[in-house]
């Protein structure tokens, strides 16, 4: 279990990969995000060659996993457009994957040998909820449904299969975690953490202190700039051009009629009829008698504080309100009471009823003359909405059947907007003091999913209020600039590098000296160099788990040490390295900050009941005599290299 934990809280997927528990590419739909794939999902459940793991009936093949872990590379990048393959590969991605998807074909294979069924029906209401396949006024379309999943390469089948998974493990998985609770022997020494401070000193050995005098030659700075083109690649970019339309264009069209007026009016009547509501409070007690006692008492107050119980109170509610949380002869007695007044007692399932009329609200009838404003505006609020979507619908049949984005905005007296080229963040690398208009941020990632053959397609801006039909003119594929661009900084940047290799050598016999019993002050003076003065550094285990200010790594590293070593930490961008040294740790008990304890079992309760769920799986694991393949992990390590031109 302290293993676990500690797994849990190093965990690089765990920081840098969103890979929940089957939380796979293709239940991307499920989350209502389904981005784009340079090879598409392709067969999500299907089985191609290469077979890399048998579970039951059923095979993994490499190129099951290989698929999907394209596909999550592709997600992860369009949430992180500067990921590079190499970035990805190094988090452990691919065993990560592979581990999952064999953990979900286990749990599939487990559940067709229980015999457990998921309806159709079930697998329909899914789909109906996942906002990508819903249409402009938010209802499930098929039509979108079908051309969302033509447009990824994935069959309807294939889709549902995977639903269909996902439902049958969480059926098997959650009840494995329920209940799960830990007592205050193993939360104990986790909340106690928590509290734990450590202080340490960290010096500095920056690169500068070594850059060598010489100018690098053309020839040494294009070796560089070609090994380390990935630190320079600018992602993605794409120029998008728009035209937005919103409920504005049809506000004349959308001004309601007298007779439109009338008619809701009719419709709704009985909201703007003359109506009481009243506050009542209630008594029950156990007997006839105790009742007729609590009515000498004059207040159901004093009859409760006589009787041990409590009054309760239903403020501003209707006769028909209440008639149904008590009933229609309780509630017509309360209704006919003046205020003031005690009615009952009355016989109830838990006992006898008294209640009494503590005040009465009537509201006068609203005339039509008085509503027909806030009447009118709403309906013209409606209709306005009707003929948005209405029109979105006519455009996207237009383009469906051949219109172009020209032809359909000048068909529509629409106006086109065109942006510089654009990362996915919004930024132009062009030209840094681009501001994009208040229109562009929505239509960053819709623009970014579509494929480069895409036909123009709306884009939400302000559901169901404002509206951009988006057409993607230009993709520029990830790419270093030209060496010519930016020889001053990659020169500058190969200076770096040649000192940090001599920073990181003084680093390594420094931390030799210290480690043998050497000052880490009297080290830094005898290292021949000028340095920086050594710092004091401290902090707490819980400014780690804080989400709104993580603390620099130098601080982070203290609690992955012991006391009185050494470590060594490179500082990012070749600038040198730092020596950190862990002097003090004080430790502190949980047990007497009130409520600390409780509120980390319920942190830890749900990584408990996920691991009882991971337990579970192992062991069915087991039970079907699953082998595992790392042999398959590694073709497909470098198979995706390969394909993202990551090299060998």
């Amino acid at each position: 279990m302290i293993s676990f934990f500690r797994r849990l809280m190093s965990s690089k997927l765990g920081t840098g990969l969103a890979l929940g528990f089957l939380a796979l590419v293709a239940f991307a739909f499920i989350a209502g995000d389904i981005g784009s794939s340079g090879s598409g999902l392709g067969s999500l459940t299907g089985f191609g060659s290469g077979s890399a793991t048998k579970i039951g009936s059923q095979s993994l093949t490499d190129s099951d996993v290989q698929s999907r872990a394209q596909s999550v590379f592709e997600q992860q990048r369009s949430q992180n457009p500067t990921m590079q393959i190499g970035q990805f590969l190094a988090m452990g991605a691919v065993p990560e994957i592979y581990s999952q998807l064999v953990a979900g074909t286990v749990l599939g294979e487990f559940a067709r040998q229980q015999g457990i069924y998921i309806s159709k029906r079930m697998i329909d209401a899914r789909i109906a909820a996942i906002p990508a396949f819903q249409d402009a006024s938010g209802k499930f379309s098929q039509d979108v449904f079908r051309q969302m999943l033509a447009a990824r390469g994935i069959s309807e089948k294939a889709l549902r299969d995977d639903i269909e998974m996902e439902i049958k493990n969480q059926l098997m998985l959650v009840p494995a975690g329920l209940g799960a609770r830990l007592g205050n022997s193993l939360v104990l020494p986790y909340a106690s953490l928590l509290l734990e401070s450590r202080e340490g000193r960290i010096a500095a050995i920056p690169s500068a202190a070594f850059r060598p005098a010489a100018a690098p030659t053309d020839a040494q700075l294009k070796a560089f700039y070609s090994a380390h083109a990935d630190r320079y690649t600018i992602p993605e970019q794409r120029r998008l051009r728009y035209a937005v339309v919103d409920v504005e264009r049809f506000a004349a069209a959308a001004t309601p009629t007298e007779s439109d007026i009338a008619k809701y009016y009719a419709a709704h009547k009985a909201d703007y009829a003359a109506r009481e509501t009243r506050t009542l409070h209630q008594l029950i007690v156990p007997t006839e008698a105790a009742a007729r006692a609590a009515l000498g008492a004059g207040s159901l107050a004093r009859a409760a504080k006589a009787n041990g119980l409590e009054v309760a109170t239903f403020a501003t509610l209707a006769k028909g309100a209440f008639a149904q949380q008590s009933s229609p002869a309780i509630a017509e007695a309360a209704f006919a009471a003046p205020q003031g007044k005690i009615v009952g007692p009355f016989k109830t399932p838990l006992g006898w009823a008294l209640v009494e009329a503590a005040a009465v609200q009537k509201t006068a009838e609203k005339p039509l003359a008085a509503v027909r404003g806030p009447i009118s505006e709403a309906l013209k609020a409606e209709k306005r909405k009707t003929l948005l979507a209405n029109f979105v619908s006519k455009v996207e049949n237009d383009i469906t059947n051949g219109a172009t984005f020209d032809e359909v905005v000048k068909d529509n007296g629409l106006r086109t907007e065109t942006t510089p080229l654009l990362l996915s963040t919004g930024q132009s690398v062009e030209n840094p003091a681009y501001k994009a208009s208040a229109d562009v941020p929505p239509l960053m990632k819709p623009a970014f999913d579509m494929e480069a053959d895409d036909d123009a397609q709306f884009a939400p801006i302000k559901a169901q209020e404002r509206y951009a039909l988006l057409d993607v003119t230009d993709i520029v594929a990830p790419a270093p600039p030209p060496l010519a661009k930016v020889k001053a900084a990659i020169a500058q940047q190969y200076q770096l590098s040649q000192g940090a290799v001599k920073a990181k050598a003084l680093a390594d016999r420094l931390k030799a000296q210290i480690a043998r019993g050497m000052p880490l002050d009297k080290a830094l003076a005898a290292a021949g160099v000028a340095l920086p003065a050594p710092q004091t550094v401290a902090g707490r285990r819980a400014d780690l788990l804080r989400t709104d200010r993580r603390p620099p790594a130098e601080i982070a590293i203290l609690f992955a040490m012991a006391k009185g070593s050494v470590k060594i930490l490179p500082i990012p961008n070749d600038q040198g390295y730092f020596l950190v040294q862990l002097n003090k740790v004080q430790e502190a008990d949980a047990a007497k900050v009130p409520g600390l304890v409780d509120r980390v079992r319920g942190d830890i309760a749900p990584v408990v009941a996920s691991e009882y769920g991971s337990q579970f799986e192992r062991a069915v694991e087991r039970q079907l005599g699953v082998t595992r393949s790392p042999a398959a992990v590694a073709r497909v390590t470098q198979a995706l290299r390969r394909a993202n031109g990551g090299g060998q």
